[in-house]
C-alpha cells in the first residue's frame, strides 16, 4: 500500500484566487468555505476568492485564509481518494494538519488560529522586528554561532534545508547577523514581514496566546502529526503546550521531514502553492508526488497515484 504524507503550507503561500477551483468542482471543498464564512465574522472566501491581494497579505487575514484555503484543498483530495499516513505543516500550516488528523474541528481551529494571527500583528512593534533568509551556506553551527555573537535578539527561526535557514528577531540584529553571514558566503533577504515569527520576541504573545489554547479540547490524532518544535509526533497532552511554544521557537521543518520519510514513501502537498515541495526535493528530491491547489495539480497528482 502506498504511504503519503501531507504536508500543509502557511504563512507567505497566499495568493488571490486560492481555492476557487476546487470550490466549484468539489460540493466538500465548497462546504469548508461556507462553515468557515459561518464562523468568521467576515466573507472569508470573498477574500480568498477575489482579494485584494493588500488585505490577504496581513497577518491577521492571511492566517486564517490559509487554514481554511489548505482544509479545502484537503476535502477535494479526500473526495479523490487519497489519504495520509502521516500529517505536518509549516508553522501555521501545522493547524490544518491537526484538523486533517482528527485533532480539533475546524469550528475550534479557525477562532483559535484569528486569536493568533491578531496577537501576532500586535506583538511587537512595527519596524522593530525582521527576519531574513540565509541560503547557501551549510553550516548550520555557523549560522547559530553568528546569531550568539549578535548584539539584540536574532536566534534561528527555521531549519528548511539543506543550505536555507531563516533568522528572526530585533531587526538591528538580523540586518548584523546577514551581513555577517554573507561575508562567509551566504546569499542573505530580508523577508517583506512585519513580524519576527518564531523568536524570543514572541515569547510574550505566547503567553498571552496559551490563554485561548486553555479553552480548546484537543482529540488524539488519527494519524501522527509532526510537530515544528520537536520534529516528532504529537502526544495528545503535549498538543496545547507545542503550540505554545512553536510561537517563539525555531521551525524544524527539514528536522520534521526526515522524521517522516521513515513513515511515508511519499509527500503531497495540499494547499495554495508549492514552497514546502521545494524545500522537500532539497532534502530528497525523489519523495514529492505533487500537490493539491487547483484542478490542474491534483488531476496531475491522481495520474501519478494511479500509475504507480
Amino acid at each position: 500500500m502506498l504511504k503519503i504524507g501531507f504536508v500543509f503550507p502557511g504563512q507567505g503561500s497566499q495568493h488571490v484566487g486560492m481555492g476557487q477551483e476546487l470550490a466549484a468542482a468539489f460540493p466538500a471543498a465548497a462546504e469548508v468555505f461556507d462553515r468557515a464564512d459561518q464562523i468568521a465574522s467576515y466573507n472569508l472566501s470573498q477574500l480568498c476568492f477575489e482579494g485584494p491581494q493588500e488585505l490577504l497579505d496581513q497577518t491577521i487575514y492571511a492566517q486564517p485564509a490559509l487554514l481554511v484555503t489548505n482544509l479545502a484543498c484537503l476535502a477535494a483530495a479526500r473526495a479523490s481518494g487519497l489519504s495520509a499516513q502521516c500529517m505536518s505543516g509549516l508553522s501555521l500550516g501545522e493547524y490544518s494538519a491537526l484538523v486533517g488528523a482528527g485533532a480539533i474541528t475546524l469550528e475550534q481551529a479557525l477562532p483559535l488560529v484569528m486569536r493568533r494571527a491578531q496577537l501576532m500583528q500586535d506583538a511587537v512593534p512595527l519596524g522593530h522586528g525582521a527576519m531574513a533568509a540565509i541560503i547557501g551556506l551549510n553550516d548550520t553551527a555557523a549560522v547559530e554561532e553568528i546569531c550568539r555573537g549578535q548584539e539584540g535578539i536574532v536566534t534561528v527561526a527555521n531549519y528548511n534545508c539543506p543550505g536555507q535557514m531563516v533568522i528572526s528577531g530585533e531587526k538591528a540584529a538580523v540586518e548584523a547577523a546577514a551581513a555577517s553571514l554573507k561575508g562567509k558566503g551566504a546569499k542573505t533577504m530580508l523577508l517583506a514581514v512585519s513580524v519576527p515569527s518564531h523568536s524570543p520576541l514572541l515569547r510574550e504573545c505566547a503567553e498571552k496566546f496559551a490563554a485561548a489554547l486553555a479553552g480548546v479540547k484537543f482529540d488524539r490524532p488519527q494519524v501522527p502529526v509532526v510537530s515544528n518544535v520537536t520534529a516528532s509526533a504529537y502526544e495528545l497532552a503535549e498538543i496545547p503546550q507545542l503550540l505554545v511554544q512553536q510561537l517563539y521557537s525555531p521551525v524544524r521543518w527539514e528536522q520534521s521531514v526526515r522524521y517522516m520519510m521513515d513513515l511515508v514513501d511519499y509527500f503531497v502537498e495540499i494547499g495554495p502553492g508549492s514552497s514546502l515541495s521545494g524545500l522537500i526535493k532539497k532534502i530528497d528530491k525523489n519523495r514529492i508526488l505533487g500537490q493539491v491547489g487547483d484542478n490542474r495539480s491534483l488531476q496531475k497528482l491522481m495520474e501519478k497515484v494511479n500509475s504507480i
